[in-house]
């Protein structure tokens, strides 16, 4: 593992993808909101260990989520309540789990603050008997400027926002912690915003200096088209990276039912939840329509939950309404997280920094639905790459790819394997035929041309 210590993230030169220190750089997160304030240190080295071998680059967790929350060490976040005054106690443990996690190669995607402490009247029966509005246009840009220079020089993104869509009031006080933030770390760190379920930053900031790249929080129900939320993000201008950095969470109760109001407000039980197939496809799908990479969730894990550690889920925005089934412990090693390390295994194997989104490539398979075949071809056109959504033929255009003739390969997201070249094929038009087919038997055709050579 290569430590992100003092690496400085950025914006590759065509505006696509992200980088580290100027080479390719590829964000493939886990999702832990309340890291800061459920596990002791000894907790956080299991965590962050197993998520540096599982293939992922970046952690994503909340700065400030609930003010009258403690820590494992008894201290709230701020003194007084104030945002231009950090508590040191809290700080210092968010310090050391940020400098571990660089120590391990991972950066941090951190939200500075829920939505509800900038947002007013936000959940206002949930939480009417506390104000938890404390950000104005006045302390917003100490705090921002604050945190910059806390984090100067470890790999950190920072997303505003806190799952919530601005009012015009609150666009003037996330502007001020963004320039806050540019100032304090000298303009070493990347910032985006994390808004609300099905919607972009780009419908609020795209225009914003200060916005680097923008994040999509699509939805938490299966076959949500999320594709579209990034093809969107991509044809904007000027030119950002863009990629879906909350979607749908593994073991997640599955809002593609269309009653996750009702659960949440206790009326009906959970009858189906986000499977590792639809967490998986979810990867793919941003991916291949070019985004530059990749949130990934587990129910268990982004609440950190522990049945010998209850905490209160009311102060500290969870929501036991939307019920774990199972111990972080646990969920760390379920199927949807191998899944997202063999999509990095799959982008890593090629050079996927060099590649766009492209609709003349796949020439079936493209209509709504579960059943979205995507493809991404190099700009050179030495290869390309086609996700098939259930494994289901395929007609590909082999003009698209350069060389005397085009080999092909598969690539299993199950098991992170290719196989070795398949078959040899003149150019036009082809039908492949994946291994196997179905709902959950998705794979992935590996074309290349004849004198790019890859190793597999």
């Amino acid at each position: 593992m290569t430590s992100m210590k003092g690496v400085r993230l950025g914006v590759s030169d065509n505006g696509r993808s992200l980088t580290a220190n100027g080479a390719p750089w590829l964000y493939v997160a886990d999702t832990a909101w309340t890291l800061f304030k459920r596990l002791n240190r000894d907790e956080v080295e299991i965590y962050l260990t197993n998520r540096a071998a599982k293939g992922f680059s970046v952690i994503q967790a909340y700065v400030l989520r609930g003010l009258e929350v403690q820590n494992r060490d008894g201290r709230l976040p701020l003194v007084d309540r104030d945002p231009t005054r950090l508590d040191e106690g809290f700080f210092g443990n968010i310090d050391w789990i940020v400098n571990r996690a660089n120590e391990l190669g991972l950066a941090m995607g951190l939200v500075a603050t829920q939505g509800e402490h900038v947002k007013k009247k936000v959940n206002a029966e949930r939480f009417k008997d506390r104000d938890e509005q404390i950000f104005n246009k006045d302390n917003a840009f100490t705090f921002g400027a604050n945190l910059g220079r806390r984090y100067r020089d470890n790999a950190v993104v920072w997303l505003l926002g806190g799952d919530r869509s601005p009012s015009a009031e609150d666009v003037v006080v996330w502007d001020a912690i963004a320039r806050g933030m540019k100032q304090g770390s000298d303009g070493r760190h990347l910032v985006s915003y994390h808004s609300s379920g099905a919607h972009s930053s780009s419908e609020y900031f795209h225009q914003f200096d200060w916005l680097d790249l923008n994040t999509v929080q699509s939805r938490h129900g299966s076959g949500d088209p999320n594709y579209e939320y990034i093809a969107t993000d991509y044809s904007l201008t000027p030119v950002k990276p863009t990629l879906d950095m909350e979607c749908r969470y593994e073991d997640h109760p599955d809002g593609a039912l269309g009653n996750l109001r009702e659960i949440m407000a206790g009326m009906v039980e959970p009858t189906a939840r986000v499977d590792a197939f639809s967490a998986r496809q979810a990867g793919y799908w941003a991916t291949f329509a070019g985004a530059a990479g990749h949130g990934y969730g587990h129910n268990s894990i982004w609440q950190l939950h522990d049945p010998a550690n209850p905490v209160d889920s009311r102060k500290d925005y969870s929501f036991p309404l939307l019920p774990p089934t199972k111990s972080w412990r646990e969920a760390m090693d379920d199927e949807g997280a191998f899944g997202i390390g063999h999509l990095a295994t799959l982008l890593h194997a090629r050079p996927w920094h060099e590649t766009f989104p492209d609709r003349a490539l796949v020439r079936s398979m493209q209509g709504p639905g579960e059943d979205r075949t995507l493809g991404l071809t190099a700009r050179d056109g030495s290869f390309a790459m086609i996700y098939l959504s259930y494994g289901n033929p395929v007609r590909i255009d082999t003009d698209r790819i350069r060389g005397d003739h085009v080999v092909s390969r598969w690539f299993d997201p199950r098991t992170g394997r290719f196989s070795g070249p398949e078959a040899v094929h003149e150019h036009g038009l082809h039908d492949f035929t994946a291994p196997s087919s179905g709902r959950g038997n998705d794979w992935v055709l590996v074309l290349e041309g004849s004198k790019r050579g890859f190793d597999r």
